[in-house]
């Protein structure tokens, strides 16, 4: 997978792991896990009974999922209830299970820029994909007419898998298009699997798909959550799926053999997290602070002459190196300053050797503290 590459390389080029003190992890998509400006405290303790240490339900506990279908209620008015709801250990297994349960004829629609892990998902799984344009031509933007999508056979479906806001790009799809692409694929034969791990991250305020989503369970919509990064918790491994009822049934079956449940105090903690004036909380100063630091990154990097073509949503930078210069051209100088990128060609749904994402990057602002960006910025300098 893309990060990994990358962070062994790191290993190998430096003998630390990237996210020690010391280093720079200008790869990585993990959010600073410390209390905000603005923003509510993280609780340092969960109380466990001795019921607490018994097997968790399969699709997660009654609490939590209560409290994630209100979370989509009171924000976004999506009339779930908690059995539209399953948790897994994260976002990635979410996606990696509806994935596996596809019928053998659907097609996956996925834009050409996109999430490092759906590449290797989807060659394991061995899916027929068609590619959505989505690079330095439209600046990393799909029109609404490149999501036309015909799955190939007679009654063959098709699924689009998006981000949004898009990793690596930033780039969101809010509104209107949101709404329309919502509609387009909750026709017959259509699906959506809709990644919004980056839903706080958005300027002016976080969207989601169940905005527009009139009755779930007509359609096969997936609306993927986790408490990984706008929760601040990527170490407690929660995150969950939105769905049909009947969707919800088959995660159920699988849970039960293939994962086992989640851990019931990692589901505690996270509905600790999702009170709804804590979460209303958090999700303004996730977004203040994540704005302050997209805006002054992007003209620090614009000042080195990067081309940037960031989004307003996620914490990364998505840009063109200055010059001739590869991605991994540019790790090889980073690592020597404990320092490094997510090389672009890894966001390349194609995998293209010498490809067209060669020479663009990941920059992640995600862990970084507000105080490093001189620090930060003096390092990037020597190096370009």
């Amino acid at each position: 997978m893309g990060v990994y590459e990358t962070l062994f390389r790191f290993a190998d080029a430096t003998h630390k792991y990237m996210g020690e003190p010391g280093t720079h992890p200008w790869a990585q998509g993990f959010p600073i896990t410390t209390q905000l400006p603005g923003g509510p405290p993280l609780p340092e303790s969960v109380t466990l009974r001795a019921s607490d240490l018994m097997y968790p339900k399969a699709t997660g506990e009654i609490e939590l999922r209560e409290a994630i279908a209100a979370y989509y209620n009171e924000f976004y008015d999506a009339g779930i209830t908690a059995d539209h709801v399953a948790v897994f250990a994260g976002g990635r297994p979410a996606i990696f299970a509806i994935l596996a349960f596809l019928l053998e004829d659907s097609t996956i629609a996925i834009e050409e820029t996109e999430y490092t892990p759906y590449y290797d998902v989807l060659k394991l799984l061995e899916r027929n994909v068609r590619i959505i344009p989505s690079n330095e031509s439209n600046r990393f933007r799909p029109e609404p007419a490149d999501y036309d999508v015909e799955p190939e056979g007679e009654d063959a479906r098709v699924l689009l898998v998006k981000s949004n806001p898009c990793n690596p790009t930033g780039i969101e799809t809010t509104g209107d298009k949101l709404r329309s692409l919502v509609q387009k694929f909750s026709a017959s034969g259509k699906g959506a699997l809709f990644d919004e791990a980056y839903e706080f991250f958005l300027d002016p305020e976080p969207e989601s798909a169940l905005r527009y989503i009139d009755n779930i369970d007509d359609t096969d919509l997936f609306v993927i959550g986790a408490a990984t990064k706008g929760l601040q918790v990527p170490g407690m491994r929660v995150g969950w799926a939105i769905a049909a009822q009947r969707h919800i049934e088959i995660f159920r079956n699988y849970s039960s053999f293939g994962m086992g449940g989640v851990s019931r105090a990692s589901q505690l903690y996270v509905t600790k997290l999702l009170e709804l004036d804590r979460v209303r909380q958090a999700r303004n100063a996730v977004n203040e602070y994540f704005t302050m630091q997209r805006q002054r990154y992007g003209e620090g990097l614009s000042s080195l002459g990067f081309e940037l073509y960031t989004g307003n949503g996620g914490f990364y930078h998505w840009g063109r190196l200055p010059g001739d210069m590869t991605g991994d051209e540019f790790n090889e100088r980073l690592f020597e300053y404990d320092a490094g990128i997510l090389p672009g060609r890894l966001c390349d749904m194609l995998r293209r050797p010498g490809g067209p994402l060669d020479k663009v990057i990941r920059f992640s602002f995600g862990p970084l503290s507000a105080d490093s960006f001189e620090d930060d910025m003096a390092i990037l300098k020597k190096c370009v």
